[in-house]
């Protein structure tokens, strides 16, 4: 399946190289920084609700979303799941090889001498069951809307965005702590 030339995917590029460019721009205080670092953003959320309605476009009213785009869609889907189980799996790596063998370039201790450590039993103790409430929520809602339960679903539904409000306000302020 080949789709008709379509203008987003390098109109999101410019969008995405003007978000890098900006941000670090505004990061390091240089002229010009917020204002390329806000066109990059607006660029991107233009692409991503023209490039969305266009899809949307297509599968409803054109009929172009046969079979094997549909396969593709999902071929896609998975391959973007895999990436991130991946990423994931290199980043817990590299933090295992640091903390269990460290090198003498941090002088062969973990935690790094003078980084002060943050109590994993706190809040990140928390954050990690809203992290996982949220994930059991949403899977009953799921299970609840397949069922044709529309209360339970709602009620699921609700749970996972009050674990998510809950979750993100307590992100921040982690971050602000830390």
């Amino acid at each position: 399946h080949l789709v008709d030339p379509s203008p987003w995917p390098l109109v999101a590029s410019i969008g995405a190289l003007s978000l890098t460019f900006g941000g670090v721009m505004f990061m390091h205080n240089y002229s010009g920084g917020g204002q390329l670092l806000c066109l990059g953003i607006c660029t991107i959320l233009y692409v991503m609700m023209t490039w969305w309605r266009d899809i949307i476009r297509e599968a409803s009213f054109e009929g172009q979303h046969t079979f094997a785009v549909q396969e593709g869609l999902r071929l896609g889907m998975i391959l973007f799941i895999v990436s991130e189980v991946m990423f994931f799996f290199a980043f817990f790596w590299a933090f295992f090889t640091s903390s269990l063998a460290p090198v003498f370039n941090i002088g062969g201790v973990w935690p790094p001498a003078g980084l002060e450590v943050i109590s994993p039993w706190g809040l990140p103790l928390l954050n990690t069951v809203l992290l996982l409430s949220s994930g059991a929520t949403v899977t009953w809602a799921h299970h609840a809307i397949v069922g044709g339960l529309k209360q339970e679903a709602q009620t699921g539904l609700y749970l996972t965005l009050t674990f998510a409000i809950y979750f993100t306000t307590f992100q921040f302020l982690e971050y602000i702590e830390a």
